[in-house]
């Protein structure tokens, strides 16, 4: 990555002077204007430092125009930038750097935007004309030139925001589409004008003309099954208003689609997939604070489990420096089953207790300093609870230290879940710390 910097101001040591700065990345550059030192100068003389509305509007147009050229190009990720008058952010193609720095230098000097229209005039992909209604072939070279899966990916992602589905299909030098509005998303809408400003049905009613091309058979449904079908109906009714998931994700729609949820949800559910670098000689294994990295890392995504699902502030592992001794002999149990790591205890050595019947209410014995493990969390993949995967653990921790069960010491408070497992490989007592 290279970065160059254009200055707009007399003196460019002047830490209230503009400036421009263009990144260099795989796909685009960036091109972003530094106002920062000038808008706190102004700030500073009571002088309004946001942007007018017309350079605003002007900027906003580019950069429309410039990720959808980006994303036509194939690019597969996102863009992110701020808003307010300190930073001025572009993503642009490479040819077009120039172009856009000059844009920003006028309009930031002079206060003329023709250049910011000029460019966006120039990046504007004729979106409206690909999704016009009909059948019809898109010629590589003629009607576009990205590569053909690349084009019908974005188009496709153009056409969702519309509502419209694309009906296309990639070939080795074209894209053939038919451009089709279901009846659901024509409702919806109509009934929520205000969630589409500015749509317009150009797909209702259309008629395919007898010249249309025909798209050549290459296999799979040669008939429409929902042709004529009658469109679901929908009716409102009361539904649940809980806003999180058991795994600790939030149940509502987020900005990755579900992306992140589903992954976590997986996770939580079924375990964390070991990774194939690491040998396991046993199901089960110690990580300590001295363990190779890639076994510390391996503790550390697993701890994310209960922190998560439990909102936890800490994650129970912490170490990922480099290799250490603790004291008190901080140590992880990791237990695999079937590839993934279903099992998970936090442990270390302490010598500061007080017994506990484990009765709701009761009062903690006398102190005791004998040396016990100590049991910090313990989590288990939610397929695999009430296996008494929790109890294998904290008998190998108990073995582990060369202990009973009864003599391991568990962190206090502990939740609902600790006790019924408590009670279970302890009836008598426990010791709390």
């Amino acid at each position: 990555m290279t970065e160059r910097t254009v200055y707009l101001d007399s003196d460019p040591r002047d830490w209230r002077s503009r400036k421009i700065r263009v990144r260099f990345h795989r796909w685009y550059a960036t091109v972003a204007l530094d106002r920062d030192g000038y808008v706190d100068a102004a700030t500073s003389l009571g002088h309004d430092p946001e942007l007018p509305t017309a350079y605003g509007e002007a900027v906003d147009r580019v950069r429309d125009a410039s990720i959808d050229r980006i994303w036509y190009d194939g690019y597969p990720g996102d863009f992110s930038w701020g808003s307010g008058p300190r930073w001025v952010t572009l993503f642009v193609q490479f040819p077009h750097v120039e172009a856009t720095v000059e844009a920003l230098r006028v309009a930031e000097l002079d206060h003329d935007y023709s250049r910011f229209h000029a460019l966006a005039d120039r990046l504007t992909l004729p979106i409206d004309e690909w999704l016009a209604p009909g059948e019809r072939e898109l010629i590589r070279g003629v009607d576009f030139n990205a590569p053909p899966g690349a084009f019908l990916r974005f188009l496709r992602g153009k056409a969702k925001t519309c509502g419209v589905r694309i009906n296309g299909r990639a070939t080795a030098g074209s894209v053939w589409v038919r451009p089709t509005l279901s009846a659901v998303e024509k409702q919806m809408r109509e009934e929520f004008p205000e969630r589409y400003p500015g749509w317009v049905d150009r797909w209702t009613g259309y008629a395919e003309s007898e010249e249309a091309p025909v798209r050549p058979w290459v296999g799979g449904r040669d008939k429409d099954l929902s042709y004529g079908a009658t469109p679901v109906q929908f009716r409102a009714v009361e539904k649940p208003n809980s806003g999180e998931c058991p795994c600790g994700m939030s149940l509502r729609e987020p900005w990755d689609g579900g992306k992140e949820h589903t992954t976590h949800h997986a996770a939580w559910a079924l375990g964390i997939r070991a990774p194939q670098n690491l040998m396991w000689l046993r199901d089960l294994a110690v990580v300590r604070s001295q363990s190779p990295i890639a076994w510390r890392r391996l503790a550390y995504q697993v701890g994310r489990m209960p922190q998560k699902e439990n909102h936890y502030d800490f994650n129970s592992w912490s170490h990922l420096g480099e290799p250490e001794v603790t004291p008190d002999n901080v140590r992880a149990y990791l237990l695999k089953v079937n590839g993934y790591v279903i099992g998970y205890l936090a442990a270390h050595d302490t010598s500061e207790h007080r017994r506990w019947d484990l009765i709701d209410g009761s009062q903690y014995g006398d102190e005791d300093d004998t040396l016990r493990p100590r049991i910090n969390l313990i989590w288990v993949a939610d397929t695999y609870r009430r296996q008494r995967v929790g109890a294998t653990l904290v008998q190998v921790l108990a073995d582990d230290f060369g202990c009973q069960v009864a003599d391991v010491s568990w962190s206090a408070p502990i939740s609902d879940a600790g006790r019924r497992l408590a009670r279970r490989v302890s009836p008598e007592g426990i010791w709390v710390s």
